[in-house]
């Protein structure tokens, strides 16, 4: 699949997903984390489960496999389609920890930064953390997709490059 049919995918998949991102959530009920966390995920909400995974599936072989023109690509998707970003997430097995470890790490670096990039980098510290308790050497594979990874400061906060190494941090 080439990235103009994805991106199309990904229009129609945002365009449905939308409705659900900007959805309010009432911080003043007092079960509204408990009501949250027992929804289901949007992109099963939405309907569009097994197309939505196609999609990221699709844009993140690109990312990994493509050169920087293709990698700038998928990025802009990312951000022109910010439902899909946010609404859209890995699923599914793992060959194993260390290959769940990568992918989520490519994830992130191919969303190019959410609207707040403090989130990204809990993500990232979370995923570290996650995989060092199973004995992973996060140092490598940080710096490999570090190496891939935007350098556009987007928010103040650093690139996406500089986010993805600080995962070398302890917390």
């Amino acid at each position: 699949m080439n990235l103009v049919a994805i991106r199309e995918d990904v229009a129609v998949i945002d365009a449905l997903l939308r409705g659900i991102a900007d959805r309010p959530v009432d911080l003043t009920d007092p079960d509204w984390q408990a009501k949250l966390s027992a929804a289901a995920p949007p992109a099963e909400e939405a309907g569009v489960a097994v197309e939505a995974a196609a999609a990221l599936t699709a844009l993140l072989d690109i990312y990994e496999s493509g050169d920087e023109a293709a990698r700038d690509e998928v990025r802009g998707i990312f951000r022109a389609h910010r439902a899909f970003s946010w609404g859209v997430g890995l699923r599914g097995e793992f060959p194993s920890a260390a290959a769940e470890f990568r992918r989520r790490l490519v994830h992130i670096s191919a969303r190019d930064q959410s609207a707040d990039p403090r989130d990204d980098l809990v993500e990232i510290w979370e995923l570290c953390e996650w995989a060092r308790d199973r004995g992973i050497d996060v140092e490598p594979v940080l710096h490999a997709v570090a190496g891939i990874s935007g350098e556009v400061d987007h928010f103040g906060m650093g690139s996406t490059r500089l986010l993805i190494l600080r995962g070398l941090e302890r917390h």
